[in-house]
């Protein structure tokens, strides 16, 4: 057996950063830029203002001054003329800041009269103006690559960008084997069960950017993973779900084997999980994940997500590793890295009192994975641990 670090080496081995492609902006939230963008203009494109109020000249902002209303100034519907000794024009948040005004006197320190008004007795010291290219300027960079957030989304929208490039989504068929799986929906046998393996982590995979795709369960015979593996065919990842184990109706590897799979290892010192295989099988990468159910979806926590990161160009790195204090004692591990199922609660982490690999009601209540080293002593409440955060 290899080490999770050790296993994931390997992995990254098996797969690259996936080529880029063009999309429309209202395409891109989620996607990985893939190349460095530049601001097309400034922001804002003028002097505006930032409140509801009257712009004039500085000189003149005295306490109890009058002035003349010439125009006024919206967004959308600047003011074409100039403001003058005396002058003010009426101006609101948003709207260009008219030639010769240099502050804006904000509402609640004005009182109208028709076209005159005069300043109150209390005036901030604030021009509130909002210089030309404050937010950015022409040739400002949004760097790559990133996940394009909702917040960068709008930057670009703003810095008046239509097209982005964006890596590839990773193309991942998703494989269940056994005779015992049925699909939901479906009236199982007595001696079968549903099939939620691969729906678990077909979410998991749309989420962090993949683009799976749920193929037929592949029955214990040779000529239905065949069939499953040619329906694969395209993909940039395989994953297959049970059978990969050395039982006589795991046949996964053996089937594999026969297309040409180079295999890299099999099992890693791990729990749950340990009966975990990759390679590379023609163009693809493979992994077979235990069957499992905890197993499996713990497995996509640990590798499948950095695989994919690593295939979006987001770098070879483990899922980021967080630490909490222990709200309980826990005993000493054993020879194999523990990843428990546990609450993230207030600064403090829980292990489930429950950790079978086949409890996935455990795993719907859990927020994390609490990550135990190989053979770690028994740990007392308050010590930090780490965990990864679902």
């Amino acid at each position: 057996m290899i080490s999770v670090d050790e296993a994931l080496a390997q992995l990254f081995a098996l797969v690259s950063p996936l080529e880029a492609e063009s999309v429309n902006l209202a395409e891109a939230g989620g996607r990985v830029l893939a190349e460095a963008v530049e601001a097309r203009r400034d922001q804002p494109p003028f002097p505006a203002s930032a409140m509801d109020g009257y712009a004039l000249k500085t000189e003149e902002a005295r306490p109890g001054a009058a002035f003349s209303v010439i125009g006024t100034a919206a967004a959308g519907h600047g003011f074409a003329g100039s403001v003058g000794a005396g002058e003010a024009v009426r101006i609101f948040t948003g709207a260009p800041v008219p030639q010769g005004a240099d502050r804006v006197i904000i509402q609640e320190d004005v009182r109208r009269e028709g076209d005159r008004i005069t300043l109150g007795d209390r005036l901030d010291d604030s021009a509130h103006i909002r210089p030309r290219g404050t937010d950015f300027s022409v040739g400002d960079r949004l760097s790559a690559p990133r996940r394009l957030s909702p917040a960068d989304i709008a930057l670009l929208a703003a810095m008046n960008i239509a097209r982005v490039s964006v890596a590839r989504r990773p193309e991942v068929a998703l494989i269940s084997t056994g005779d015992e799986l049925v699909m939901p929906g479906e009236e199982p046998g007595p001696d079968q069960i549903i099939a939620s393996n691969t729906f678990g982590i077909k979410a998991m995979l749309e989420g962090w950017g993949a683009r799976p795709r749920l193929l037929p369960i592949a029955r214990d015979t040779a000529a239905s993973l065949e069939t499953a593996f040619d329906l694969a065919q395209g993909a940039d990842l395989v994953v297959t779900i049970g059978g990969a184990s050395v039982g006589d109706h795991d046949i996964v590897g053996k089937v594999a084997a026969a297309r040409g799979l180079s295999q890299s290892f099999y099992k890693v010192r791990m729990r749950p999980g340990k009966p975990l295989m990759a390679g590379r099988m023609g163009r693809a990468a493979m992994v077979g994940l235990p069957g499992n159910p905890v197993s499996a979806m713990v497995c996509a926590h640990v590798f499948l997500a950095p695989m994919i990161r690593a295939m979006l160009g987001l770098g070879e790195t483990r899922a980021p590793r967080l630490t909490a204090r222990l709200a309980s004692d826990l005993g000493p591990n054993g020879p194999r890295e523990h990843y428990m199922r546990a609450e993230f609660r207030n600064g403090e982490i829980a292990a489930a009192d429950r950790q079978d690999s086949a409890l996935l009601s455990v795993l719907a209540r859990a927020n994390a994975l609490l990550i135990r080293p190989p053979d770690d002593p028994a740990r007392k409440r308050g010590e930090t641990v780490e965990y990864l955060a679902f």
